[in-house]
């Protein structure tokens, strides 16, 4: 039971000739009321009940407070809900609603602590008998296949085609973390994790020291991805779409072999500009007449001379800028891409402007994950904890773009990032009374966003 003491009581300015007081002495209160939306889409989808199937428990049972179940859901719901630290469960332990969102089976008791939870990120890969703390392992293969599960699931009809957007990102780390390496390019001490999306859809997030090549084992988690996806949808078209960082041949060789498209970023050097000096050309006259930034695009074969064992269909996009300033003159800004598509299925500007651009939506999709749900929050000591951590964003990114997926489709929040959808439907007061058959949640009756709220549980009843 926790200590009761008094409360002191903070003193505001006046207004209307009364005194402005406060006390933390409201009781049950919560400041995420709208959590059991979350909770709903979790009914709908099994996506935390599939997690926590992940771990292996060698605890004994007859001894057990906390479940694996309870644990995971425990942490996975405080991500999304905006509390990163484990310190922070000393206090939402104690909360009434967040034992309705782990599904505690005494909702009055406190749930896990910040030690808990620790021993639930340190655990090693196999438990050993003599192991007295950290008696829980979680299995990384098991996790992988998570998340192409939830997005082959999502999709009861097979798309025609589907397009797996990769692309490496730093993750700093302040420590003296296991796998710690300064990288030239970001300029600090980082993790290099790389992510596989499909869409908006996460189907793989792994952490990798940053001492390597930013393609480095991208042939072993496509291969592995685009397998599990052969498995249910074998004529499903797939489409590898990365930058320069990832165009190499082993990649490319991969793709050619097992039936895979791709196109790819290729890092610009003298020999490729030479290969289009009308077009460069081209691009400054129409620049000069129009006032205007101008494109021209071309194609050609190219093979280096060395890394690649064939030759390529290379996309080049010649592009002439306008001045920044009256005194600063506009400048070339020639681009490639290589593909494995023919000219005859897409012409050089659809490819570029429209294919290949649009990676750049994946980039939306990690920032939400980076600063929304602390996917970089890896400041274990080893590369494995960190890695669980980055599994448990990970989860919190599906949960909640399950919501954004099953619920808000025709609404304002349609297409909003994880920050906006916590802030308009989740981070609701209320007041939390638990009785002998219910659990009464009094939501906050100024909330803007009510009708929204209604109408978005009405959709997940209806799921």
């Amino acid at each position: 039971m926790r200590t009761e003491c008094t409360v002191e009581t903070l003193e505001f300015q006046a207004v209307a000739r009364r005194a402005v007081s406060a006390r933390f002495d409201g009781g049950a209160l919560t400041s995420d009321g709208g959590a059991v939306l979350l909770r709903e889409v979790d009914r709908v989808t099994g996506l935390l009940a599939q997690f926590a199937a992940c771990f292996r428990d060698a605890r004994d049972p007859a001894r057990l407070t906390h479940s694996v179940a309870a644990l995971v859901r425990q942490r996975v719901y405080a991500l999304a809900l905006g509390y990163e630290d484990l310190n922070d469960h000393d206090q939402l332990r104690h909360d009434p609603l967040f034992a309705v969102l782990a599904e505690a089976a005494d909702l009055t008791a406190p749930l896990a602590g910040k030690s808990t939870l620790n021993r639930l990120e340190l655990s090693a890969a196999t438990v050993a008998e003599a192991e007295r703390y950290k008696k829980i392992a979680v299995d990384h293969a098991a996790v992988d296949r998570l998340f192409v599960d939830a997005f082959l699931r999502a999709h009861p009809v097979p798309p025609a085609e589907i397009v797996l957007d990769l692309d490496a990102t730093d993750d700093p780390v302040h420590g003296t973390q296991e796998g710690r390496f300064f990288h030239g390019y970001y300029g600090g001490y980082c993790y290099l994790p790389l992510y596989i999306f499909a869409g908006e859809h996460l189907l793989g997030a792994r952490l990798r020291p940053a001492n390597i090549d930013a393609s480095a084992g991208a042939v072993e988690e496509v291969e592995r991805i685009v397998a599990q996806i052969r498995g249910v949808w074998p004529t499903v078209r797939i489409l590898l779409r990365a930058d320069s960082g990832f165009c190499r041949d082993a990649l490319m060789t991969w793709a050619e072999t097992h039936g895979v498209d791709y196109v790819l970023g290729l890092a610009k050097n003298a020999r490729l500009i030479a290969l289009i000096p009308d077009e460069l050309a081209a691009a400054a006259a129409q620049c000069a007449a129009t006032g205007a930034p101008a494109r021209v695009f071309a194609e050609r074969t190219y093979q280096t001379h060395a890394s690649w064992h064939r030759p390529r269909r290379v996309v080049a996009k010649a592009e002439q800028l306008t001045a920044g300033t009256a005194d600063e003159a506009g400048k070339q800004n020639p681009r490639f891409v290589v593909t494995s598509l023919t000219p005859a299925t897409i012409d050089a500007r659809t490819l570029y402007e429209d294919l290949y651009c649009a990676r750049g939506e994946m980039e939306n999709r990690i920032k939400e994950q980076q600063l929304m749900l602390f996917a970089d929050r890896t400041s274990a000591a080893t590369m494995r904890a960190n890695q669980l951590r980055l599994y448990l964003s990970s989860v919190a990114y599906l949960l909640l773009h399950a919501l954004r997926r099953l619920a808000l489709v025709g609404t304002t929040l349609a297409h909003a990032q994880c920050q906006t959808i916590r802030l308009t439907l989740l981070k609701i007061g209320a007041r939390v009374r638990v009785t002998v058959r219910h659990v009464w949640l009094a939501l906050a009756s100024g909330c803007p966003h009510a009708a929204l709220f209604a109408r978005v549980h009405a959709t997940l009843l209806r799921c």
